[in-house]
């Protein structure tokens, strides 16, 4: 175990004793103590307590730590995948972006997407109505409520084919714009630039497409509005010639 100073460096005139307890007692005897315990097992416990309590600016520094002695990038993942269900999901996703931060390499971090509700699971019971690759997240599950919402995620230059929520009474389907930029276009319209925070009310019995710009992944919650006699009918492709015109 290296001396630590950090103390002395950073509350050494505000707090004296507070630096000294740091320095020489918490790091200089308890941290040191490698015969009881590793060094690499005291980060992970630590990283653990100070996620479970939130406290991000302390987590970055021992996960900086924790590379040092010796925790991967793939076991740091692993420890807030775990942790997750114990502290709660939006502590992992500040942690998951700390662990970005700590363990990029030459400043190249991986994105993550889909926003705060997570990419879900690629989409391919309606992979046929799409150019390219979509994501699914239900976000409440089918038939348990009169609203059905879920995540959906396009890559780059995905879109869904021209289709209509059919509806005699009601109906239709809003759009919740939550990561990256997208297209939305109904029939005999000009289509309209999306960006996070958007929403878009699409009536039913329209013709129209949604689906991402082609430099930037998007993601959209699709909220389907009740109505009677809903049926979705599925159209033609929104053609290269189409989309690159946008």
């Amino acid at each position: 175990m290296k001396k630590q100073t950090a103390g002395r460096e950073n509350l050494g005139k505000l707090a004296p004793k507070f630096a000294e307890l740091n320095d020489d007692v918490l790091f200089g005897e308890v941290w040191s103590r490698e015969d009881k315990l590793s060094l690499r097992d005291r980060s992970m416990i630590t990283i653990s307590a100070l996620m479970a309590g939130g406290l991000f600016p302390q987590l970055k520094s021992h996960f900086i730590l924790g590379k040092e002695h010796g925790i991967t990038k793939e076991e740091a993942v692993e420890i807030v995948t775990q942790l997750a269900f114990y502290s709660g999901w939006p502590k992992a996703w500040s942690a998951f972006s700390l662990i970005n931060e700590v363990y990029t390499d030459d400043n190249i971090k991986e994105e993550i997407h889909g926003g705060a509700f997570g990419m879900g699971e690629p989409n391919t019971a309606f992979a046929r109505y799409f150019i390219g690759n979509s994501y699914l997240k239900p976000l409440t599950k089918q038939g348990a409520s009169a609203v059905f919402l879920a995540n959906v995620t396009f890559e780059p230059s995905c879109r869904n084919n021209w289709h209509i929520h059919h509806s005699t009474n009601g109906g239709g389907q809003i759009l919740i714009c939550v990561d990256g930029e997208g297209w939305y276009q109904e029939e005999g319209k000009q289509a309209q630039s999306l960006k996070v925070g958007d929403v878009v009310v699409i009536p039913a019995n329209v013709k129209h497409w949604h689906g991402a710009k082609k430099d930037t992944w998007f993601s959209h919650i699709a909220v389907e509005v009740p109505g009677e006699n809903t049926k979705n009918e599925w159209c033609e492709p929104v053609n290269d010639e189409e989309y690159n015109k946008l």
